[in-house]
């Protein structure tokens, strides 16, 4: 594992390549460069195994986006952090609402659980804003992916030592950054929570048969023992409940502190959710955070606080006003990955994507496309490791909607 630093000067600029299709300027970069030798080998060697998806790039190093610190600080990092403050605004007021939490689709067996949860500060390890940002003006928030996020590991670490050995080959100077402390703040988050649950191991679970999710996992167990952690790991299918109402690992040892890569919406339905509050687990991510990976979060967000630059206008179905002509999207409240999403203009659906949401409601919110450079639409995901901002990841897709397929490529600050 590689230690970071918050101010570490690495890094140059190469070429610019292609034209960004925006009627205004982008002081944004995307540069090509050279992809290291053998780079593919030494994922393998560290683990990384999910570099590339039945035969196209997911991790994709033949280009990179260049940022300012301006832009960084002023445009992503502060509203990051301004916009987590709001949401959890949203979570104070929904624990306290029935009909909110009916609105959030959360079943009422959980209502409780998901207020003590709150009201004991349960702590958060990380989340991910993501944005639609052009390189100037506001970014504009599409979601929070705040209970099960992936592409850790290539942020926190691998795009880092992309940096780091493209300077140490000349094909960056040194005269730039990366926005990037996740690591350094994971290891200090997860020494934090496993102080406040006064334990010294934390268990670590993913479900099985899922490359990257373990690949996550894999790197967080490692953060963990680097605090000084014990870091088991079990597989979701693989968890038991023993005679005693407790959950259990195949050892049969008691899981008192659980990391999950599973959604809560799925814990909550599932014939386990009913042991949950006796098996008396601490969870990572809370239970909580429930509210906050929910798509509902965008209109209540909206609604809590109207116009602030950095949202985009959302509203329940029940809401949508009906005189508006403007193009909206369509969002199911427990979509994940891009799943399910639909671009609405004059009634008609122009964008489709599959999947097994949408049961449980829709949103919608105001159709903000991504910016284009070249042939690419670009995604930002904004990171927060407990309430502190820590560094961003970018995915780009040729299609309009960015999924779990779509490539991702380094950053750096000049």
């Amino acid at each position: 594992m590689v230690h970071q630093s918050e101010q570490n000067p690495l890094g140059a600029v190469q070429e610019v390549v292609g034209e960004v299709s925006l009627p205004f300027t982008i002081h944004m970069l995307r540069i090509q460069i050279p992809e290291r030798p053998h780079w593919r080998q030494k994922a393998e060697e560290f683990g990384f195994h999910f570099h590339t998806f039945d035969g196209e790039p997911y991790w994709d190093e033949t280009a990179y986006y260049q940022f300012s610190l301006e832009q960084i600080e002023n445009d992503i990092e502060a509203p990051t952090e301004e916009i987590h403050q709001m949401c959890l605004e949203v979570v104070d007021n929904v624990v306290k609402d029935e009909e909110l939490l009916r609105l959030f689709q959360i079943p009422e067996l959980f209502w409780q659980q998901i207020a003590d949860s709150w009201r004991n500060k349960d702590p958060s390890l990380y989340s991910r804003l993501d944005f639609a940002y052009q390189g100037k003006g506001v970014a504009k928030l599409y979601e929070n992916n705040a209970d099960t996020p992936t592409s850790l590991y290539e942020s926190g670490f691998w795009q880092w030592l992309w940096l780091e050995e493209q300077v140490n080959r000349g094909k960056l100077s040194r005269g730039s950054d990366q926005f990037n402390s996740l690591q350094e703040k994971l290891v200090h988050q997860l020494r934090y929570i496993a102080e406040h649950y006064r334990v010294s191991h934390i268990h670590f679970s993913c479900c099985e048969d899922t490359q990257e999710d373990r690949g996550t996992a894999q790197y967080l167990q490692d953060c963990t023992r680097e605090a000084g952690i014990d870091a088991p790991f079990v597989f979701i299918e693989n968890i038991g409940l023993s005679e005693t109402g407790f959950f259990t690992d195949t050892h049969d040892h008691t899981i008192d502190t659980l990391f999950k890569l599973y959604p809560w919406e799925f814990m909550q339905r599932e014939d386990f959710g009913e042991h949950i509050e006796a098996a008396q687990v601490n969870w990572i991510e809370p239970m909580w955070k429930s509210v906050l990976s929910n798509k509902a979060l965008l209109p209540m967000l909206w609604k809590m606080f109207p116009n602030h630059p950095n949202l985009l206008p959302s509203w329940f179905e029940s809401e949508l006003p009906t005189s508006s002509s403007t193009p909206l999207v369509k969002k199911p409240i427990f979509s994940r990955e891009g799943a399910n999403i639909s671009v609405i203009e004059q009634g008609k659906a122009h964008i489709n994507t599959g999947g097994p949401y949408g049961e449980e409601g829709y949103i919608y919110q105001a159709y903000c496309p991504l910016p284009k450079f070249g042939d690419n639409y670009t995604l930002i995901g904004s990171w927060l490791v407990g309430d502190q901002a820590a560094g961003i990841s970018i995915r780009e897709d040729a299609s309009m909607i960015t999924q779990d397929t779509s490539r991702y490529l380094p950053h750096i600050i000049l």
